[in-house]
This record gives C-alpha cells, sequence and structure tokens, in this order.
C-alpha cells in the first residue's frame, strides 16, 4: 500500500519536500508567488538605496497655452 501524502499542517518542511518531488510545477509555483508579498517591502527600498529615481509622469491632458488665441485666416471656403 502507497504512503498517504503527508498533510501541511502536521509537519510543512516534510510536506514541502513531498511536494517538491511529487508535485514540483505546484511547488515552485507556490513559491514564486510567496515571494511576492516579501518584494513588495524590500525591492523599493533597495532601489532607492541604489539610487535610482521614479520618471517625471507623462502629461495626461494637452497643456492649454496662455494668452490669447490666433485666428485663422486664408482658408475660406
Amino acid at each position: 500500500m502507497p504512503n498517504p501524502s503527508p498533510q501541511f499542517w502536521a509537519g510543512p518542511l516534510r510536506y514541502w519536500r513531498w511536494s517538491a518531488r511529487e508535485r514540483p510545477a505546484f511547488f515552485w509555483s507556490c513559491v514564486i508567488g510567496g515571494t511576492g508579498p516579501l518584494m513588495l517591502f524590500t525591492v523599493p527600498p533597495a532601489l532607492k538605496a541604489l539610487g535610482y529615481e521614479r520618471a517625471t509622469p507623462i502629461p495626461m491632458t494637452y497643456p492649454i497655452p496662455s494668452g490669447p488665441r490666433k485666428t485663422i485666416t486664408g482658408y475660406d471656403d
């Protein structure tokens, strides 16, 4: 009779070793997904320490010129 798969809460390290051997795609997707919250708190301070500066945001509207508008002449139909 084959051994049953270990339960996670009974022994997390044993479960991770079993999962890495038996279901590697599931295991590594959980490992990579678990690093997301960690990177949320470590990457921005690291980039700031390395001197990275964010680019200025692009304008979302066309700038309105100051002063009166010029009237166009010579293109009458």
